[in-house]
């Protein structure tokens, strides 16, 4: 059995929501997985606000400093979780970020994780300019399938698919597939 979502599986995932007229989806994966590129593309077919963390973080100084070792932000989780509460309880809004655990379940009605081949992760990574130690501890994320087991261990397994990411048709695919299910969700009902 593959551990690929089919589209129908994900169209399936189109449960009824009393609370939200739209879907939130958080899209996850280790970097260069193409969680920016489809959400974007997401976005864009669907209308739905994409909200990339990484740089909201830098836009709104949602951090507590600079790792010189891992050569990025270090994410203050509290702020950015207070920071998207209102907007989120709204819904409509895709997620972009490379961890899920911290998010709190109730906000996602899918967690999407992309998953690319190693090879390919590997050069696209490289072209990025990663250093040796960030460039070997992502691949080895990619290959113990880590972000894949903690969106399962953080939400509830009928919520998480996983989706491959190796090239421009899968991204398509992708976006194709979760198009969708946003077109399938299900208005609140009238009370």
């Amino acid at each position: 059995m593959s551990c690929f979502a089919s589209p129908q599986q994900v169209v399936v995932m189109a449960q009824e929501n009393g609370k939200r007229k739209k879907p939130n989806i958080l899209v996850t994966g280790t970097p260069g997985t193409g969680k920016t590129t489809v959400c974007t593309a997401l976005a864009e077919a669907t209308q739905l606000c994409h909200i990339n963390v990484g740089e909201l973080v830098k836009e709104k100084n949602l951090h507590d400093g600079w790792d010189d070792e891992l050569d990025c932000y270090v994410l203050n989780e509290d702020l950015v979780c207070d920071e998207l509460e209102d907007v989120m309880e709204e819904g409509g809004n895709i997620v972009d970020y490379h961890g899920c655990d911290f998010f709190p379940e109730r906000w996602f009605d899918c967690v999407v994780v992309l998953q690319t081949d190693n090879t390919i992760l590997y050069d696209r990574l490289s072209k990025r300019g990663y250093k040796d130690s960030k460039l070997s501890n992502n691949i080895e994320c990619e290959i113990f399938q880590v972000l894949l087991e903690e969106a399962k261990e953080s939400y509830s397994e009928d919520k998480v698919i996983a989706m491959k990411s190796d090239n421009i048709e899968d991204i398509s695919r992708n976006v194709a597939t979760l198009t969708d299910w946003i077109r399938n969700w299900p208005l609140p009902s009238e009370s």
